[in-house]
């Protein structure tokens, strides 16, 4: 394979430049991304409706990578409860490390084949589930061996990977590999690489999510009320999507702590 992610940046004498030029030129190659994510649609689509099946049955879904990758699972898993109002164990990210690995780098930990299933056994992880691995640059020894162990326990894989014909892919059953070229600071694969991957996984959960009715219309009616933004963003889902007025839709998602049941509430 070829390690696009390494290769030297198209930028040099990046410590004479001035800070506009630093800012234009990141600018410039960040635009690239969207462009390399639209190329691989079919390939983040086959994952997303084998992930949609497996969720619709019960299954879960699960994230493991190490660094910048690792890090940006955790967030999408962290982040679809509050959105989505799903439990917390119906999407869950594991980081190599540890937990202590997303603040701070443990040395090593993606280095290791075996901990991973380790890692994931602690969740019980089954044939039910879906599991998708996070590297940058598609040879990460903590994702290939977690790949590895679930395709033998009939466990469906897939994998988002910035460089093509690379081992994490060649271990997913649902790869996607987006390609976004050399970073503008050489090998620094949380900037372009990490943005593409942020991307997919942001169209990968939203689109499944979608998918198992966790939204109505263009709203997020599952949300969890956790702050009072959020309640106030709630009831004015409630008036615009009935009609109703601001103290009805109040005292309605006061009562039913949830903007769907408030609604069907109104409109049944």
């Amino acid at each position: 394979m070829e390690r696009i992610t390494e290769k030297d940046s198209d930028y040099n004498n990046l410590e004479v430049m001035s800070v506009r030029e630093i800012l234009e030129n990141i600018n410039k190659e960040d635009q690239t991304v969207p462009l390399a994510v639209e190329k691989v649609i079919p390939q983040i689509e086959r994952l997303a409706e084998a992930a949609y099946e497996k969720m619709k049955s019960g299954g879960r879904l699960f994230y493991i990578g190490a660094g910048t990758s690792g890090r940006l699972g955790v967030l999408d898993a962290s982040e679809c409860p509050p959105t989505f109002g799903v439990p917390f164990d119906w999407v869950v990210g594991i980081i190599a490390g540890g937990d202590t690995a997303i603040r701070r780098a443990v040395e090593f930990a993606e280095d290791d084949y075996e901990q991973a299933w380790l890692d994931l056994q602690e969740f019980n992880i089954n044939e039910d589930d879906i599991l998708i691995g996070l590297a940058a640059s598609g040879t990460t020894p903590y994702v290939i061996g977690g790949l590895r162990k679930a395709n033998e326990n009939n466990i469906i894989t897939g994998c988002i990977v910035c460089n093509s014909e690379s081992p994490v892919a060649a271990e997913a059953k649902f790869p996607i590999e987006v390609v976004v070229g050399p970073e503008f600071l050489t090998g620094s694969t949380r900037m372009k690489s990490g943005t593409a991957q942020k991307l997919v996984l942001n169209m990968l959960s939203t689109s499944v999510m979608i998918q198992l009715g966790r939204v109505h219309g263009n709203k997020m009616v599952d949300m969890q009320l956790s702050n009072n933004k959020l309640v106030e963003r709630g009831i004015k889902i409630i008036m615009k999507e009935t009609g109703t007025e601001q103290p009805t839709a109040a005292e309605l998602l006061l009562k039913y702590g949830s903007v769907r049941k408030a609604i069907e509430a109104l409109v049944k």
